[in-house]
């Protein structure tokens, strides 16, 4: 006769069992939802393209993506968003043209997502046209940034940090609404959008990821994901 496990043995394969599963994010809206993004690469529920990921020794929960040239990401698996705000920590670097940390959105395959991100060595940049390229939204691959600085110059892109308190090779906030029609972006402390432009892309929803640019490394740390839609 099977021996009943009693309450001690459930609980013990349901905390099993729960190990077992990778931690997945599905579309219903809710309350925000932390992501231990050094937990998330230990479950392999992180996928890179033309990026690594590595656990960072601090803050907790913190990667770094790795240098290469062009552009590559790290799609978080199981993501699925569609509308709400993605909140990040960034560090870049300050080395002109070397560092484009940013988060990716909608992505419908690796070639094809929305994404915002920052240029460090900008923020405090004394030429004025530099500094105006600080943060970046971008929808690929119709909608690059060559293309848009061609076709809507300063539209997609604007300065940040006016009264330069935000270290350019230090841990920056960078909060994301993404709406139906709309982003809204907001760096550091700020409570007005340091860029608030029309979607260009077509997807109602997909993946997100961490994304760096071209000749980019970038660390990533505390991504809170909160679902409006």
């Amino acid at each position: 006769m099977t021996k009943n496990p009693g309450l001690a043995g459930i609980l013990c394969f349901a905390l099993v069992a729960a190990c077992l599963v990778p931690l997945t994010f599905g579309q219903q809206p809710g309350g925000a939802q932390s992501v231990n993004l050094a937990e998330q690469l230990s479950a392999g529920q992180l996928h890179g393209v033309n990026r690594t990921a590595s656990a960072l020794p601090a803050p907790a929960g913190s990667v770094h993506l790795s240098e290469a040239a062009g552009s590559g990401l790290v799609w978080l698996k199981g993501t699925e968003f569609s509308e709400g705000t993605i909140e990040v920590e960034v560090r870049g670097r300050d080395v002109y043209q070397q560092s484009f940390p940013g988060i990716a959105f909608h992505g419908v395959d690796d070639q094809t997502y929305e994404a915002v991100y920052l240029r460090p060595f900008n923020f405090r940049a004394d030429d004025p046209v530099r500094h105006k390229h600080a943060v970046q939204y971008v929808s690929v691959p119709d909608n690059d940034w060559p293309k848009l600085r061609e076709k809507f110059p300063d539209e997609f892109e604007s300065s940040v940090d006016v009264d330069k308190t935000i270290e350019p090779a230090g841990w920056v906030s960078l909060r994301i609404v993404v709406a139906a029609k709309s982003v809204r972006v907001y760096v550091g402390k700020a409570t007005v959008p340091a860029l608030s432009v029309r979607r260009l892309g077509s997807a109602e929803h997909g993946m997100i990821g961490l994304w760096a640019g071209n000749n980019s490394d970038g660390d990533f740390a505390n991504l809170r994901i909160t679902r409006t839609k």
